[in-house]
């Protein structure tokens, strides 16, 4: 693997491509992380928004979760089976179902967390607490603005 001082200058001090070289190991690290409780980061975001707001529909939490409406469909029968949330018929809409966080969900959520903590750790260590919390609210800034396009 190269290091940063073998890539080309033009490309070390663009952020997008930091960004993106980034991306290519947090997602290893968290699918690293989630396959360890036998868990993916869809469950993550679905089991995090239910605690979150409480029951929803699966059209809502794929939209709170950015997750595609068939991978919701299917992450959702994946917690339904390992006892994660139930999920019910929405007595107010009778073509929508309601899905419910369960305790075993909640504890699930628990180790997920702190899995992504380590993770989090883990990616971060170079930083200080302080840089942490600097990158993390400007990279909530920088995302903020392009969700309003």
């Amino acid at each position: 693997m190269l290091t940063m001082d073998e890539i080309p200058e033009r490309l070390a001090a663009k952020p997008s491509w930091l960004i993106s070289q980034l991306a290519v190991h947090v997602r290893r690290l968290v699918f690293d992380g989630f396959s360890a409780a036998g868990a993916r980061g869809y469950h993550y975001r679905i089991l995090a928004a239910l605690h979150e707001f409480g029951p929803a529909s699966q059209a809502e939490l794929g939209r709170r979760c950015r997750v595609d409406r068939s991978d919701v469909v299917a992450a959702v029968n994946e917690l339904v089976e390992q006892g994660f949330v139930d999920r019910t018929p929405d007595p107010d809409h009778g073509r929508r179902n309601k899905v419910t966080l369960t305790r075993g969900g909640a504890r699930q959520l628990r180790r997920m967390d702190g899995l992504l903590d380590q993770v989090q750790d883990d990616l971060l260590e170079p930083l200080s607490a302080e840089e942490r919390r600097t990158l993390t609210r400007l990279l909530g800034r920088v995302l903020a603005r392009h969700e309003e396009e």
